[in-house]
């Protein structure tokens, strides 16, 4: 008989977050985003193919700060690094105000959903451009379902030895950061039973999902040459694993987020990433070893929380038990408050905690819209106003 896993009683008396004497990384790392939007009609709740062209009009303000993605349906608003959270924030807010007019002038709104409530969505209509091509030659089918969005954030880590060995520390809290960020529970005009549906699509690539424990720089280089030269990745920027050094900024780029229903989702999110980077990057100048979940076990924590998001019980990879995902998170918050604390974010993230934690996530959100009508189109209208509080359903 195969034995279960235990639930664990977690105890009672679990502290609240809360700072102590700072230690580690002393200097705020800079953080940056890079957010995936939704083109939606408001008339039809439909998704939209105009990505092209409402990046063109975008672009006049934006510059190389907006930009297409694999579908027409896409649009893509990116930051500057900042080290003050909070001009990272206004720099998101001001990016969707851009990308919600320039989508209006085409009678569009912008909508950030890991996936699409409403529409055709396969086979996708790709965006022109010779990497797009390759990619349909390389992938076939599979970037016929590819109308997800996600949300990707960029922590600044130079050296490129540290990387990996941030990644090795990162790796088993992506379970608790796909639940804390899940918002894509519909897919196609149907409600898939998963809080994050774009987790589970995205894992379908050959290089996607939670990266490898990596023995040393050189073992993650050789794999990748490995990777691209049996044709499994067209290049380095096709590593689709949630956690990656860039392949072109001196940065740690964390990608396992869906895209955040509304700014302050982006900005919670840009705070934890950043805090479990600084926190990683001390265990890593310590010497302290990453702990080491079996991938089997990181694999099924991760399809857990894509499935119950913050409702119901995480599988931690590490002790292979199970606790109430609120819990989880809680938990990886402690481990990282004397980050949050040097960066001056203890206080939003205990904020916006407590806001999720009665809320809900997006999934929760999306889905408590559906239930006043039961109304798919009432989901839309939600999610488009929460992206952009000045667009109009």
């Amino acid at each position: 008989m195969t034995s279960q896993p235990q639930q664990q009683s977690p105890p009672d008396d679990v502290p609240a977050i809360r700072p102590a004497a700072p230690v580690g990384v002393a200097a705020p790392l800079t953080v940056g985003v890079e957010e995936e939007f939704l083109l939606v009609d408001p008339v039809t709740r439909t998704v939209s193919p105009q990505g092209p062209q409402v990046a063109a009009t975008a672009a006049g303000q934006l510059g190389h700060r907006v930009g297409t993605e694999l579908t027409r349906y896409q649009i893509e608003g990116r930051t500057e690094p900042h080290t003050r959270l909070s001009e990272a924030a206004e720099e998101l807010r001001a990016t969707r105000a851009v990308l919600a007019r320039a989508a209006a002038g085409r009678g569009l709104r912008i909508a950030s959903s890991g996936s699409p409530v409403l529409g055709l969505v396969t086979p996708v209509p790709l965006t022109p451009g010779p990497r797009y091509a390759e990619s349909l030659s390389l992938f076939r089918a599979l970037d016929d379902e590819q109308s997800a969005c996600a949300c990707h954030v960029h922590v600044g880590v130079a050296d490129p030895g540290e990387a990996i060995e941030v990644s090795n520390h990162l790796r088993p809290w992506l379970p608790t950061l796909i639940a804390l960020t899940a918002n894509s529970p519909y897919w196609a005009g149907r409600d898939t039973g998963y809080a994050s549906w774009r987790t589970t699509t995205w894992g379908r690539w050959p290089v996607a999902g939670p990266p490898p424990y990596f023995e040393s720089p050189a073992h993650f280089r050789s794999l990748v040459e490995e990777l691209i030269a049996t044709g499994t990745v067209m290049d380095r920027g096709g590593l689709y694993w949630d956690i990656r050094p860039s392949h072109h900024l001196p940065t740690m780029e964390v990608r396992v987020a869906d895209a955040g229903l509304t700014p302050e989702d982006t900005v919670l999110l840009a705070a934890v990433v950043r805090a479990l980077t600084a926190t990683a990057l001390t265990a890593v100048r310590a010497g302290d070893p990453a702990p080491r979940p079996a991938p089997e076990m990181l694999r099924a924590a991760c399809w857990r929380a894509a499935r119950d998001g913050l409702s119901g019980h995480a599988l931690d990879p590490v002790t292979r038990r199970l606790l109430p995902q609120t819990r989880q998170t809680e938990h990886m918050l402690r481990a990282i408050s004397h980050a949050l604390h040097r960066n001056g974010d203890l206080d939003l993230v205990r904020t916006q905690w407590d806001r999720l934690r009665t809320r809900g996530n997006g999934a929760d959100r999306q889905r408590a819209a559906y239930r006043h009508r039961s109304s798919l189109h009432d989901v839309v209208d939600h999610v488009i106003h929460a992206t952009c509080p000045q667009q109009t359903h």
